[in-house]
């Protein structure tokens, strides 16, 4: 094997998977024990990054982060830069996640994430996954013709945004098929028109008669189905791919970066803000801080979904909340209440995290002892950590719950109060010189999506306890035009708003738009069924 450094070669936190190359990881997605793929160690910094880069464009920025990642064996240099160049030439804003002062007397930022095809901060991570996919299958494909090509199939569930940003990072892709499972009318109509009206023959829709959670229990008994393994060559887009994670760690260092140059200080004082449902958008912002990057806490911002917040608060995580109110949570004309129970089995990244944190690097007992707690949420419905681990999970990260009447006044004070530095950001070039429209500004006043004012509410509380001094920086996560339920219930009141003013020009329409999407039952062997059959047309060039 081509000798990598230790960063570059990959292991599985439940104690697997050894020594195994960036692409295995990429294309594998999720190791057969359950556990994340994480390099062996984390990679050092240079001795002088924070001057040699801090005048690096994000794409730079980006080249030098994955280097550190990715052996130029297996992807040489001027190849990684086309792929980062391919990814993200599709953002509207030159600075593809640009950074926004809300409050200049509080150092409050907003970092905005929505610049990508899809309106949504998953863009930043699959658009770079799709790209990586297709060179990967290109060039183990060359020379290949018909069936002798390797064909991925790509299997996914969303409840919102992580369906269309995979299927805009995967579209027209040559020997890639993508299907994406939704729950029939229970997503936002703005994010089911996105997924429903790309008409490529590679993306398929499946629009299933049940809830998120029966879609996710579809693509783990796929995932766990001998029949299609030996036939079709699956990958996961709900998993947490180690490429996503490496992604999404450039626009903390970014974002660092654009505060640097707008304190005029060499080393300001952070806090990073994370609406979060999952631990993976936080996971790749504690990936940043091993690295190096100086950030003073991590806060884990939740909705009334509240399983990460109950678990930082108290060590214990249950599956269902026997202590203090039902953990809902969000719109459901948003498309945000689509899991039956009201909570997800989110932990999982987070625990594998805390775990080898816990037993320095002993893979084997970190492993053991995930398995041990998955084992009683499944037998028990929740399970507690040592004191240990919980003291040592509270040294990186704060958490925050934010009620829905919360999120809701956070739209409106920070329409209503939004300072003249905001108010006057008109959106960043796109390259042509011409203002990127971002449609986050109405007659210069800021307006959140509820995901992103969690994350504002919960950088307000942490402002009031911690000097003066520090840095909020807080991510937003979605265009506000995706949730207009949330955002028209806050705002209908504001003098002279209408949201047809919020709107993005891509948007206009999109809902009238010829759709392609198939209804099914909630019921795996029926997809199974539609999934072998669909493959077998796109690989016989059928459509």
């Amino acid at each position: 094997m081509t000798p990598h450094s230790a960063s570059q070669r990959y292991l599985s936190t439940r104690g697997g998977s050894y020594d195994l190359s960036f692409e295995d990881v990429v294309l594998k997605g999720l190791a057969n024990d359950g556990g994340l793929f994480i390099p062996e160690e984390i990679p050092s910094l240079p001795s002088e990054w924070q001057t040699q880069w801090r005048e690096y464009s994000f794409q730079e920025l980006a080249f030098e982060i994955f280097s550190l990642y990715i052996s130029k064996e297996e992807i040489p240099g001027n190849d990684l830069k086309d792929i980062i160049r391919r990814s993200y030439d599709t953002f509207r804003a030159k600075d593809i996640s640009p950074i926004i002062t809300l409050d200049e007397s509080k150092n409050l930022h907003l970092l905005e994430l929505f610049h990508g095809p899809t309106f949504a901060f998953k863009d930043v991570a699959l658009q770079f996954l799709g790209n990586l996919f297709e060179y990967f299958l290109f060039r183990r494909n060359k020379g290949k013709e018909g069936t002798k090509r390797e064909h991925l199939t790509v299997i996914g569930a969303t409840s919102g945004d992580t369906g269309s940003a995979a299927i805009y990072g995967l579209r027209g892709k040559k020997d890639v098929s993508v299907f994406i499972m939704h729950p029939k009318g229970k997503v936002s109509p703005i994010q089911e028109a996105q997924m429903t009206t790309v008409l490529d023959a590679n993306v398929h829709n499946l629009a299933v008669e049940g809830t998120f959670d029966d879609c996710q229990d579809i693509v783990k008994a796929l995932f766990a189905d001998p029949e299609i393994n030996k036939t079709h060559r699956l990958a996961a887009v709900n998993s947490i791919n180690w490429a996503r994670i490496l992604a999404q760690i450039t626009y903390y260092f970014h974002s660092y970066f654009s505060l640097c140059r707008q304190t005029k200080s060499s080393n300001p004082t952070a806090r990073f803000v994370v609406p979060t449902g999952n631990f993976g958008d936080i996971l790749a912002g504690y990936f940043a801080t091993r690295m190096g990057l100086p950030s003073e806490k991590l806060i884990i911002a939740t909705n009334e979904n509240d399983i990460l917040h109950r678990f930082w608060k108290t060590g214990y995580y249950e599956k269902k909340p026997v202590h203090g109110v039902e953990a809902e949570g969000g719109f459901a004309e948003d498309g945000a209440k689509a899991h039956a129970s009201g909570v997800r089995e989110t932990l999982a990244p987070a625990m594998d995290i805390l775990s080898d944190e816990e037993t320095n690097r002993r893979r084997m007992e970190a492993g053991e002892k995930v398995q041990k707690w998955l084992s009683e949420l499944k037998s028990e419905g929740g399970f507690g950590v040592s004191k240990e681990i919980l003291a040592a999970a509270k040294e990186d990260f704060e958490s925050e719950r934010v009620s829905d009447e919360q999120t809701i006044q956070t739209i409106k004070d920070t329409y209503s109060q939004t300072l003249p530095s905001a108010k006057q950001h008109n959106g960043h070039t796109n390259g042509n010189s011409k203002p990127a429209t971002t449609g986050t500004e109405h007659e210069g006043y800021y307006i959140l999506d509820p995901h992103s004012a969690i994350g504002i509410a919960a950088s307000l509380r942490s402002i009031a306890r911690v000097p003066a001094s520090t840095h909020h920086i807080s991510l937003a996560t979605a265009h506000p035009a995706k949730f207009s339920h949330a955002v028209e219930l806050a705002l209908k009141d504001a003098p002279g708003f209408s949201f047809e003013t919020v709107l993005p020009e891509q948007f206009v329409g999109l809902e009238k738009m010829e759709k392609r999407v198939t209804e099914c039952k909630a019921e795996w062997k029926d997809v199974r069924e539609i999934v072998v059959r669909e493959v077998d047309e796109e690989r016989k060039g059928g459509r």
